[in-house]
Order: structure tokens, then C-alpha cells, then sequence
């Protein structure tokens, strides 16, 4: 059985978009896709490829973001996915801006800023130090939640961590379920890039809620007024995040349509 799927990227964060409307050509019983199917698609090699599968499903109403990791696994948020997501929706759906978008970490309003679009990501929970490490070295982080986890690390250069084939070790009493590390450079005032490895899917080009994560962790590291706007360069583009005054994170960037077709992966 063939179906259709569309491609899409946010900052180089890229993902395989499946519509799927009523919920019935890639859910079981259950409603659940199947992890298999999701990492053919996602392979680099012999599917598709992307950093994970963005499902667009109809429920209560509205649209659901139904996504998963490159290994098959369910994360709670993407913020590069959801941009894309929008994208989608309005290009091909005929969806209007504003818009808003069911996800398992809530509900996200979506809105066009000029050629980018902005996602009102919700409030951010700051959860106290932590640390990660990498091949023995190990480096102190703040842990933020951005609807997923997140542990972000301060470092002089970014080839310090070197490759990020694996995970970076944590405490799994205080990540049970893994966490997506970014390790951060300034680079000027208000201005910071970053590397990430996110968990189920590994080292990416970008992570939209990770470059949330690194503004809210900056902006408390500088004791910066709230709406103060930071931007984030990612090694697939630049992302703008604002922590506002009530307590709301907002992130702007692109997210660009480049193929759709069939398959019967």
C-alpha cells in the first residue's frame, strides 16, 4: 500500500510529514503508529530520511500533531516540527493564521512573521543544576523543561564535547526518560550558538525547543529584563527566542515545504 508523505525542514531540522486525516492509514487499533514504519521513513539511506515524522491527525476539533523520533520513540514537542507542521497545514490544508495546534505538550499557537512563522511555546519550568557528560568530561547544566527535557551546558568552544555519536550521559533519576543536552558559546550580547543531541534522534542540525531551552537558561545567567530577544544560531540557521513578561516563550524562524510524493515504506 502506497501513501503520501511531504518533506519539510526548520533551520535544517528536518522531518516526513504524513497526513493522515481521520486517523486510519498509519494508526492501529489503538491509534498508535507503528515504531518500525517510522524509522524506515526516517532512514538516510533506504527511506526518506529526517530527524523524525510529523503525523497530521484530525481530533477534538482540530489538528493533532501526532510526532515521533528517528528511532521510532514518542517525544512529548518539537519546536522546529511544529513550525513545519503549520506550514503544512496552511500550504496544503488551507488552514488560516493564527492558528492553533494540538500537541502532547498542549496546545501551540502558530502565526506568520513575515516569511517565518512564530510559535508561542508556553511557560518554561527552570528545574535547578544538573550535569551531563561526554567521553569522561563533564560539565555543569541547567535543567529546563520546554513541555520535553532539556540540559543545557555552557562551553568555551563547540568542538569541546567532540563527536556526539552517543548520548551524553545524565542522571537518569533526574532524566529517567533521556534529555535532549545543548551545549552553548556566546557569541555577543543577547546572541549565543549552540550543538545539540537530541534524545531518539541524535546530533541534528537544529532543535527548536532546545534553542528555547538556551534562551531562558541565558536570559537567567545575565539576569536579563523578560521580552529581551535572543538569538540563537544553530548549525542549520538562526532561531529568535523571547522570554516574555508573562511568562510565555515565543520562537520565530522558518520552515520550508521541499518534496512530497508517495511511498510505501
Amino acid at each position: 500500500m502506497s501513501y503520501p508523505f511531504l518533506k519539510g525542514h526548520g533551520t535544517e531540522n528536518d522531518f516526513v510529514v504524513l497526513p493522515d486525516p481521520d486517523g486510519t492509514v498509519h494508526g492501529d487499533a489503538d491509534g498508535e503508529m507503528d515504531a518500525a514504519r517510522v524509522r524506515a521513513l526516517c532512514d538516510r539511506r533506504a527511506g526518506i530520511g529526517g530527524d523524525g515524522v510529523l503525523r497530521a491527525v484530525r481530533r477534538d476539533g482540530g489538528w493533532f500533531m501526532d510526532y515521533r523520533n528517528a528511532d521510532g520513540s514518542v517525544s512529548e514537542m518539537c519546536g522546529n516540527g511544529v513550525r513545519v507542521f503549520a506550514r503544512y497545514l496552511h500550504d496544503v490544508e488551507g488552514e488560516p493564521f493564527p492558528m492553533r495546534i494540538l500537541t502532547r505538550a498542549g496546545v501551540k499557537a502558530v502565526d506568520r512573521s513575515g516569511d517565518e512563522l512564530t510559535v508561542d511555546m508556553g511557560a518554561p519550568e527552570v528545574l535547578g543544576e544538573t550535569s551531563v557528560s561526554v567521553m569522561g568530561r563533564t560539565w555543569p547544566a541547567r535543567h529546563v523543561s520546554m513541555g520535553n527535557p532539556h540540559a543545557v551546558a555552557s562551553v568555551d568552544n563547540l568542538a569541546e564535547p567532540g563527536p556526539l555519536i552517543e548520548p551524553p550521559e545524565h542522571d537518569d533519576a533526574v532524566f529517567p526518560e533521556g534529555v535532549n543536552v545543548e551545549f552553548v558559546v556566546r557569541r555577543g550580547e543577547h546572541h549565543v550558538t549552540m550543538r545539540v543531541h537530541e534524545r531518539g534522534s541524535g546530533e541534528t542540525r537544529s532543535c527548536g525547543t532546545g534553542a528555547c531551552a538556551v534562551a531562558v537558561a541565558t536570559a537567567l545567567a545575565d539576569d536579563a529584563p523578560r521580552g529581551t530577544t535572543y538569538r540563537v544560531d544553530v548549525p542549520g540557521g538562526t532561531l529568535h527566542v523571547v522570554w516574555t513578561e508573562d511568562d510565555r516563550v515565543l520562537m520565530t524562524g522558518p520552515a520550508v515545504l521541499v518534496a512530497r510524493g508517495e511511498t510505501d515504506l
